[in-house]
């Protein structure tokens, strides 16, 4: 077996009291009591595993057990991937959702072992090892035989309607959707048939020829582009409550989901019904899973009472798990091994040979020493440890003073939970040494290890819908109307219909659709509607770009005062940083690892840097500003963190301190959370030199705080900083690095208008385990708040509950000692004196309380992963960004989340109070920080994010246009080389020029057969408009025929539209038109008066040359109205631009 633990599990394997055990169990007997020691456990597991090759399954008795189990046991299986069987999130009688992600782990286990059951087994067919919390095994689901009987095996060849398998699929769980990017989800155009089955890691696209399967083929849910073919898959159920039996119950159609379950399937069935012959389960400890039961059943006969009482269930609805008997009885006919002590009068031959290690604590020398003696002695040590090559090195500093040769001790990068010492009957021994036993250190939490959830192409658009205010570059702000189809000259096409004033009307093509944006204004203001025609909109762009020119000239000069500055260069990372880096328990995003990039090249260059690092809430900004600051504690300089509150300076010194535990790094605070006794003794320390790191509030720029040799400036949330603050991080960032952090999203127009003129790096990928947070909004309610801390205590988490008065505060902690007495709960806010707040902080963190009950001082940063539901009274009084960030507290973990805003519950709240609740609830997926950073522009408008002397600017052209001149500003002034700048690389930007207006007799548009939802359409045609090569047009072509088919004539004719006016925008032409009299015209835009004619090559091909463009003359006798002009149309652009290109380098 290869693993790392190969030559530790060979160990054990050789012991034989487990030859004992492994015979016992071939022999069909059950095993109880083996009263072996918790870190033993997942080898032993893993080993049976190796050596029985049957299915198993390891019940545990709480949800976060089994995620850290499934973590832990990858060290020991090697290649074997676990499974994990998830507990829905939702407790017994709770009517909430499930989750995408239960649900995809739970029906990949049934269909795994639904394999079992076919008549054929498949080649190769792997057991599984599932590891699940006993709460998983109670939950009822839909029996075995229906599992098999409504999956569908399609191959290639297959005949059936696609429209019979469409509604099959929604029969078994599917749901329709515009593109297929996630589970469960299918989507049909024509003859495709896109669906992506939750136990296959890819979704699966349906090609049908009439009612014949021609090919099924993988596709990428991110391009939507076709991947491998194959020759048969397998639908299975997409849910465990199936519509087709769930409507034979009665059940009305949208009331279908998995609370219905018990009704919607009878027959009382659980995983354990879905077990082969020859499964065997293996049971953490009997007598703790019989106990768990009890309480987990005592808590749902009080939530069904609750249920009853609210209407949510009447009385008869049936009971939604199994009891302790029930799951007994369904175990009588599979094989059962105990690992723990329910019975164990004495341990267990194998648990004898065992024992635990000695602790250290991180005296490092204490452990070299020990390895030393031990390896002198012949015992042979394995060390599992984060901290792996420095721990080595420190051993082979000690090791080589000796003069004897010894057994070097094998040193391992990775994480365990607990170490052993094994003594085998010959008397030797073996010493299995981890973080646990040398740092202290507990293992990292669990997170789970999957590619974030992927987007379509499209999704970066933002949705117009009808009445929308938009902005069009050449006409000016108008209302969205939807698109519309109109005849022109015998022709239709599709437009998208703008109106002005005096319900004029405007039908912008679909290849301009790039010249369109959303409004958003400088303060929530509906914006003047403009008049078509005139030149009041062309004077408002001009008076704009005006000032713009002006903006960009003070952001380009600061950059380039600070280019001239001579400042620090830091050394290449050294050994030390890279083990730092290797010990993060967690996957880097690859935005993370740019911009961890960025700022090291940032460093190691002779200038001051300035950089700016974005990034949604919770998305890793820390640690890349933990990785800059250890960096430049390795060249000996000092660090300096500012944050804007105490409770982030406390988090980020406990983070920092944490992290940095095993270097020789001293770290420290300032802020009120210390006596004046213990800050003299820190700024002493600071001015000898003796604290590398500084972490603190505004308190840090006091006169009295000196630094010995400071390199590096950290602002976390700079905006939060006082005026007078900002001036000195202006006046610092002249001297030395500074690095500032922010969780506001920048939009991306911004960005590209700021990247320019100042050095950004911006994390828009969440971490890889995240999933979205379920958000409920509305009035407060004892029974919901209740069932949210036991959810969340069942599961082994905390919860944040937010009442921002502090003079009912107390009250409130009484309600809810009455309300749940089960929970430990402590309160925090800003007026509490500094020991105390520091206390309850510490209590929290360290999971001694269960609920915070706090102001909005938690508000920045706090980063507790264990923490997974908030709950936040009044919610419809705060802002919308600060809900956000409230919201950020949570679903930091590999847990779902739940966050419940709560309006008070007689009191109506204001308009703008429910519409901010009411965005937070919609906006629940990952990254949301963007659409909500938009949403609370167009709220409040645009106005405080680039400083109020842009107010009347940003009103008058709308934000997106505005940042979009501001980045053609700062381009041109740096092209120009007004600035001595180094030559770095620009973003990209799409020039704000003049339209091509190509009139063809073509119809042309996406047929409402071919894509027939609206804003689906919409989309596409703003992705279009925005192609700007000819490649990018023929990719996606490609595109489309692999998603939605062979393309349609008007589509067809779409596409070449859109090569006709990149030919003519690089030619630089005003507008291509087909004329009457079998001419087409090409002209360039008008000539100043004082010009009389343009100088243009002669180009020949049946082309003639004019004062200022050209006719293609086409063949009058050409009876065929779809003759060739298309394709000599382009060919005469192709060769004007190479001709103008020929011209423009030889101008003589």
């Amino acid at each position: 077996m290869e693993s790392k633990a190969a030559h530790l599990i060979e160990q054990i394997r050789t012991l034989p009291a487990y030859a004992e055990i492994l015979s016992d169990i071939r022999e069909g007997q059950n095993v109880h009591s083996l009263s072996l020691m918790r870190s033993l456990r997942l080898p032993f597991i893993s080993l049976l595993f190796h050596d029985l090759q049957r299915p198993m399954l390891y019940i545990t008795d709480r949800s976060d057990r089994a995620r850290g189990h499934l973590d832990e046991i990858r060290f020991w299986l090697g290649d074997t991937v676990p499974y994990h069987f998830p507990a829905p999130s939702p407790l017994f009688y709770e009517r909430a959702e499930w989750g995408q992600r239960t649900r995809r782990e739970r029906l990949q286990c049934f269909s795994h072992l639904a394999h079992y059951f076919s008549p054929i087994k498949p080649k190769g067919l792997q057991a599984p090892l599932m590891i699940a919390p006993l709460r998983a095994i109670m939950t009822r689901t839909f029996s075995r035989r229906e599992f098999l009987r409504h999956s569908l095996k399609v191959k290639q060849g297959t005949r059936t309607e696609p429209e019979e398998l469409r509604r099959n699929m929604v029969g078994i769980g599917y749901d329709s959707a515009d593109s297929v990017y996630e589970p469960g989800k299918f989507s049909q155009r024509g003859g495709i048939l896109d669906i992506w089955v939750p136990s296959e890691p890819l979704p699966i696209r349906l090609d049908f020829f009439g009612d014949e399967v021609d090919t099924i083929r993988q596709f990428d849910p991110a391009s939507q582009r076709s991947l491998e073919k194959l020759k048969e898959i397998r639908i299975t159920p997409a849910r465990e409550v199936l519509t087709v039996e769930a409507v034979k119950q009665g059940i009305e159609f949208d009331q279908i989901d998995e609370f219905q379950i018990p009704i919607a399937h009878p027959s009382e069935s659980s995983l354990l019904d879905f077990l082969p012959k020859g499964a065997l389960i293996i049971m953490e400890d009997e007598n703790l899973l019989h106990d768990r039961t009890e309480e987990v059943e005592l808590m749902a006969v009080k939530a069904r009472q609750d249920a009853i009482d609210a209407g949510v269930v009447d009385k008869s609805f049936p009971k939604p798990y199994l009891s302790w008997n029930q799951m007994q009885d369904r175990m009588i006919s599979t094989q059962v091994v105990e690992l723990g002590y329910s019975n164990a009068e004495q341990t267990s031959p194998l648990s004898g040979c065992f024992h635990p290690g000695e602790r250290y604590n991180g005296r490092l020398k204490d452990v070299t020493d020990a390895l030393l003696k031990q390896a002198s002695s012949g015992i042979e040590t394995v060390i599992v440890s984060r901290q792996a090559s420095r721990l080595a090195d420190l051993y082979d500093d000690q090791a080589s003073y000796l003069d004897m040769e010894i057994k070097r001790p094998e040193f391992i990068e990775d994480s365990l939970s607990e170490g052993w010492v094994l003594t085998r009957p010959d008397g030797t021994v073996t010493h299995l040494m981890t973080d646990s036993e040398i740092f202290g250190w507990s293992r990292p939490t669990a997170r789970r290890r999957k590619s974030e959830n992927p987007v379509t192409p499209e999704a970066v658009y933002e949705t117009f819908s009808v009445g929308d205010h938009v902005v069009h570059i050449d006409h000016g702000i108008g209302i969205f109307r939807g698109l519309v189809r109109r005849k022109l000259e015998g022709v239709e096409r599709e437009y998208l219909c703008i109106e002005y004033t005096h319900e004029d009307e405007l039908f912008v093509p679909i290849h301009q659709a790039d010249r369109l944006t959303k409004y958003i204004g400088a303060d929530g203001r509906a914006p003047r509607i403009a008049r078509i025609g005139g030149d009041t909109w062309k004077a408002t762009r001009k008076k704009v770009q005006d000032s713009l020119v002006e903006v960009a000239e003070d952001l380009l000069e600061i950059y380039a005062k600070r280019q001239m500055v001579p400042g620090y260069a830091f050394s290449p990372d050294t050994p030390w940083q890279q083990e730092l880096e290797a010990s993060f328990p967690y996957i880097e995003t690859p935005d993370q690892m740019q911009a961890i990039q960025e700022v090291k090249r940032d460093m190691e260059t002779p200038r001051p840097m300035d950089r700016l690092l974005c990034g949604d809430v919770g998305y890793g900004k820390t640690e890349v500003a933990l990785r800059a600051a250890f960096k430049a504690v390795m060249d000996g300089k000092q660090v300096a963190l500012l944050a804007p509150t105490t409770v982030l300076a406390q988090q980020h010194f406990d983070t920092f301190t944490q992290r940095l535990a095993a270097f020789p790094v001293k770290v420290e605070m300032l802020s009120r959370f210390r006596t004046p006794a213990e800050q003299r003794a820190i700024l002493l320390e600071l001015f000898k030199g003796e604290v590398d790191i500084i972490v603190g509030t505004h308190r840090l720029l006091q006169h009295d705080v000196i630094f010995k040799d400071l390199g590096l400036l950290i602002v976390d949330e700079e905006q939060r900083f006082g005026v007078a603050h900002k001036e000195y991080f202006k006046k610092m960032r002249t001297e030395l690095d500074v690095l500032t952090l922010t969780a506001t999203p920048i939009p991306r127009t911004l960005y590209m208008a700021l990247t320019g003129a100042r050095d950004i790096s911006t994390i828009n990928t969440p971490p890889q385990e995240r999933l979205p947070i379920i958000t409920h909004i509305g009035p407060s309610s004892d029974r919901i708040i209740r069932q949210a801390v036991l959810r969340e205590l069942e599961r082994g988490g905390q919860i944040f509950f937010v009442h921002n008065r502090v003079m009912t505060i107390q009250g409130m902690k009484q309600h809810l000692e009455k309300l749940v007495p089960e929970a430990r709960i402590g309160v925090g806010h800003g007026q509490m004196n500094e020991k105390e707040l520091s206390n309850v902080m510490h209590q929290f963190t360290y999971g001694q309380i269960d609920i915070l009950l706090c102001t909005s001082i938690i508000e920045s940063g706090l980063d507790i992963p264990n923490a997974n539901t908030l709950i936040v009274d009044r919610a419809d009084t705060f802002g919308l960004a600060q809900l956000y960030q409230l919201r950020g507290r949570v679903g930091r973990a590999a847990q779902r989340a739940y966050a419940y805003f709560f309006r008070h519950r007689t009191k109506a709240p204001t308009i703008e109070g429910q519409e901010r609740l009411e965005v937070i609830a919609e906006n629940t997926q990952l990254g949301a920080g963007y659409s909500i950073a938009m949403r609370d522009l167009e709220m409040r408008g645009a106005g405080e994010l680039l400083g109020t002397r842009q107010h009347g600017s940003i009103q008058s052209v709308g934000f997106h246009l505005y940042t979009r001149m501001l980045a053609q500003a700062v381009h041109q002034l740096r092209q120009e080389g007004a600035f001595e700048l180094p030559p770095g690389s620009l973003p990209q930007i799409k020039q704000i020029a003049m339209p091509v207006s190509v009139e063809l007799p073509l119809p042309v548009g996406i047929d409402v057969h071919y894509v027939p939802k609206q804003d689906l359409r919409l989309k596409l045609y703003r992705r279009i408009a925005d192609l700007d090569d000819l490649q990018s047009v023929s990719e996606m072509m490609e595109e489309f025929i692999d998603r939605f088919g062979p393309l349609p004539e008007e589509t067809q004719n779409l596409f070449y539209q859109m090569r006709v006016k990149i030919m003519g925008e690089r030619a630089g032409l005003f507008s291509i038109a087909m004329e009457s009299n079998k001419r087409i015209a090409l002209r360039f835009p008008p000539l100043p008066d004082s010009v009389k004619k343009r100088d243009l090559p002669t180009l020949g091909m049946n082309t003639r040359v004019g004062k200022n463009g050209y006719w293609i003359i086409l063949d009058p006798e050409e009876d065929d109205p779809d003759q060739d002009w298309k394709n000599h149309l382009l060919q005469v652009l192709y060769e004007l631009v190479r001709e103008l290109r020929i011209k423009a380098n030889n101008p003589t």
